[in-house]
């Protein structure tokens, strides 16, 4: 399996981001944060670092690449659900970062994934199905910022007994603008 490739980006084609590691080029469909992190290898070394997941098919080889291991980890997590693809998996991870997966997965929104070409209802909502109790494989770091005390309150209900996907829920009607405390008290006020 190769899950890394370090490189020099060398070109983009119709198939995706051409990475020459070591004289050999390979031809890698990437999501648009990892192209984006390719293109802005053009300082220093021009070095780039690309998470990968290697596709064996009877007639080829197929590399994904991903800026980094959380949007691997979505990907071959999406791959796991019956229906999906590497194309679409690489088109949701593209179109939604991990903690907005992790969110939409929480508090079952099958809209989300709708959004994407190639989704229609009924795969949307076998994706809210079998991944909503998986949510934990889905960047449990923690973030900084309002998505930070989001993660903090949704914690510490999980704390309190709560699934994930049952405080991803209660915290869905809370304002996102008030402190982690607030949001809490809110949500269990709701239970």
């Amino acid at each position: 399996m190769i899950s890394r490739l370090r490189g020099q980006a060398v070109g983009i084609t119709a198939d995706g981001l051409v990475l020459d590691v070591g004289g050999v080029g390979y031809t890698i469909a990437a999501t648009p944060s990892a192209m984006q992190l390719a293109g802005a290898s053009g300082n220093g070394s021009g070095e780039v670092v690309l998470e990968t997941h290697l596709r064996v098919r009877e007639d080829a080889l197929q590399l994904f690449g991903f800026a980094n291991v959380a949007e691997r980890a979505v990907f071959e997590l999406l791959l796991t659900v019956s229906g999906i693809g590497p194309k679409v998996a690489l088109a949701i991870v593209s179109a939604y970062t991990p903690p907005d997966l992790r969110r939409a997965l929480g508090r079952e929104d099958a809209e989300l994934f709708q959004s994407i070409p190639g989704i229609g209802r009924k795969l949307a909502q076998r994706i809210v199905l079998e991944l909503r109790e998986r949510i934990e494989l889905i960047d449990p770091s923690p973030v900084e910022g309002p998505i930070g005390v989001e993660q903090t309150a949704r914690d510490a209900l999980v704390l309190l007994g709560f699934s994930l996907a049952e405080a991803e829920q209660k915290l869905a009607g809370v304002d996102e603008a008030l402190p982690v405390e607030e949001r809490v008290r809110q949500a269990l006020r709701a239970a």
